[in-house]
């Protein structure tokens, strides 16, 4: 195994972890008792200080006159994509606050079709009949799902705020579907070597970005003055309604760092499917802590996002197969490993 897939298989560790802790964590922060949707969408990107920890190291390590890698370009493309994240934090924190978490893993699915139209449209991403299957049959778990998502309103909302939440939840799948491939255009248009330091100081930045967004959400709906309240009335108690809002923010980072280091070592494209075929996990997840029901269509989902996962990886590995053999010229944009 070369340090390339050591890398890959690291991130795509970390958005396993941030992709089924995030909406699990989230959810138990609104079902016991949590109500501050701006301050939950803050908490996704307010994580983002613990990258200063590696990017220290990086820093020490190699000892260069410049501090920084993100040139003013880069770091204006971070800047705009983050207070898009920003949006779109909020629209998913919203539906997580309306809706159950199988029924909202249901509706973030479709960011699979999202980031593969938007990734050919911006960055010309390069679709196998294998990829094609893959896209199809990650998006068709969704839809088997669907035939049993009618009857899960939970008590006591109205027909009103569970249908802003269904739709503000499709916006936010389409939204960062429109994000992931954003970011990979950046980094194919930076005009600078890109390395894992620097993936890191676009995450800063966006999450930067993207915290302010929700900040000034925060300022104008008074979360700051509520959250001790909240604290104190939480059901867990006020200690656990602290740990569960540190550890929803370290998780959410391990999501977005996840999410654009396998944007770095491969493709949105790749990023997007890695999310979606966890969703299954997730919802199995929700099932033994908030027992949420199980039942047929949910196992067929899980076989179609296997079976999914294994068409794309397959198709990868007969690509790259007969890329060896065909000789190519060496591409202007390259990629370092080094920090």
């Amino acid at each position: 195994m070369n340090t390339k897939h050591l890398f890959l298989i690291t991130n795509g560790l970390l958005l396993a972890v941030g992709n089924c802790g995030g909406p699990l964590i989230m959810r138990l922060y609104f079902l016991r008792g949590g109500s501050r949707i701006w301050f939950s969408s803050w908490l996704e990107t307010a994580g983002f200080p613990i990258l200063l920890l590696p990017l220290l190291s990086s820093y020490l390590r190699r000892r260069r006159q410049n501090l920084l890698h993100i040139k003013p370009r880069l770091f204006a493309a971070a800047a705009a994509i983050g207070v898009l994240t920003g949006l779109d934090d909020y629209l998913y924190a919203y539906g997580v606050s309306k809706l159950p978490v199988s029924t909202t893993t249901l509706l973030v699915a479709t960011q699979l079709s999202f980031t593969a139209a938007f990734a050919f449209l911006i960055v010309g991403q390069r679709f196998t009949a294998f990829s094609v299957n893959a896209v199809v049959l990650l998006t068709a778990g969704p839809v088997v799902l669907g035939l049993h998502a009618s009857g899960d309103r939970p008590e006591g909302e109205s027909d009103r705020e569970y249908w802003v939440g269904f739709f503000m939840t499709l916006a936010a799948a389409a939204l960062y579907g429109l994000i992931l491939p954003l970011v990979e255009l950046a980094y194919k248009s930076a005009k600078q070597e890109i390395t894992y330091t620097l993936v890191m100081e676009m995450q800063f930045v966006m999450c930067f970005f993207a915290t302010v967004f929700c900040t000034v959400g925060m300022i104008v709906n008074n979360d700051f003055q509520v959250i001790s309240r909240e604290a104190r009335e939480y059901e867990l108690g006020e200690t656990k309604y602290y740990l569960v809002v540190v550890w929803s923010a370290i998780i959410w980072q391990c999501f977005y760092l996840g999410a654009i280091g396998v944007i770095f070592y491969s493709s949105s494209l790749l990023s997007a499917i890695i999310i979606h075929v966890l969703f299954p996990l997730t919802q199995t997840l929700a099932i033994v802590f908030y027992h949420e029901s199980f039942h047929a269509e949910k196992g067929v989902a899980f076989f179609l996002a296997i079976w999914g996962f294994t068409s794309y990886f397959w198709g990868e590995i007969r690509y790259n197969n007969k890329k060896k053999n065909i000789p190519t010229t060496v591409d202007n944009q390259t990629h370092h490993l080094e920090t």
